[in-house]
């Protein structure tokens, strides 16, 4: 199921119809009222949220979804008509997973809800990303099977994107990997070569993880090339 938040009747329409013809059960909803109403009733496995609505913005919403437990992992993919990039950091760093600017293009966007579908959905058995187990670095543990990531073993509450982040680089720990790499493997091809959605996301999650962000222990930039995770040299 996948929940849409859009006043704008013509463009609700248009998405709920693209959706339902590609196979996605889905429902819109004008007024965030609506839309929590239908949340009490049935958890959706993704969420279109757009920025200027009625009764709350989307970004009250977005925040209310990230610090309930149920609904913290569902991911929410950003519709705005405001494309600066102030607007789209903001959205990040209350925990969206993408955005899409109005006025969009279909594919684009089927594209997008493809991808955080199928993140949603992966498995150790199916996915480049994920592994089974946990992978231990100082007082860092990321639990794969969890999809959690522990600091001297409470976990830090990391957003979808973000634990996806950590869990590709502790896969490969030790090696450098590419922002581009990084990129086309969490959001697709179609995503391109802007990493302001990655660098947004990792300055959050060191911000969760380490205790001093400006001198990590177990993240570490490679200026102008990409990120490392930390190896556990004691195997």
């Amino acid at each position: 199921m996948i929940y849409l938040l859009e006043d704008d009747d013509s463009i609700r329409k248009l998405v709920i119809y693209a959706l339902q013809s590609q196979g996605y059960e889905a429902a819109g909803f004008e007024r965030p009222s609506e839309f929590w109403h239908a949340m009490g009733r049935r958890l959706p496995e993704l969420v279109l949220l757009d920025v200027m609505l009625p009764e709350e913005d989307g970004l009250s919403v977005l925040k209310k979804l990230r610090s309930a437990t149920a609904t913290a992992a569902i991911p929410v993919i950003m519709l705005t008509a405001k494309n600066t990039e102030f607007d789209r950091v903001t959205g990040l760093d209350c925990g969206a997973d993408d955005f899409v600017s109005k006025p969009f293009g279909m594919m684009e966007l089927l594209a997008r809800v493809r991808t955080a579908i199928r993140h949603t959905r992966t498995t150790s058995a199916n996915s480049e990303i994920a592994r089974e187990g946990t992978y231990t670095v100082g007082e860092m543990t990321i639990d794969y099977n969890k999809h959690q990531v522990l600091v001297r073993g409470e976990n830090v509450h990391l957003t979808l994107s973000e634990f996806r982040i950590v869990a590709l680089l502790g896969k490969f720990a030790g090696k450098v990997l590419t922002y581009d790499y990084i990129i086309k493997e969490l959001w697709g091809p179609r995503a391109g070569g802007d990493n302001q959605i990655l660098r947004v996301n990792m300055a959050n999650i060191r911000r969760k993880i380490e205790k001093n962000p400006a001198e990590p222990e177990y993240l570490f930039t490679e200026v102008g090339v990409g990120y490392r995770m930390a190896e556990n040299t004691d195997n």
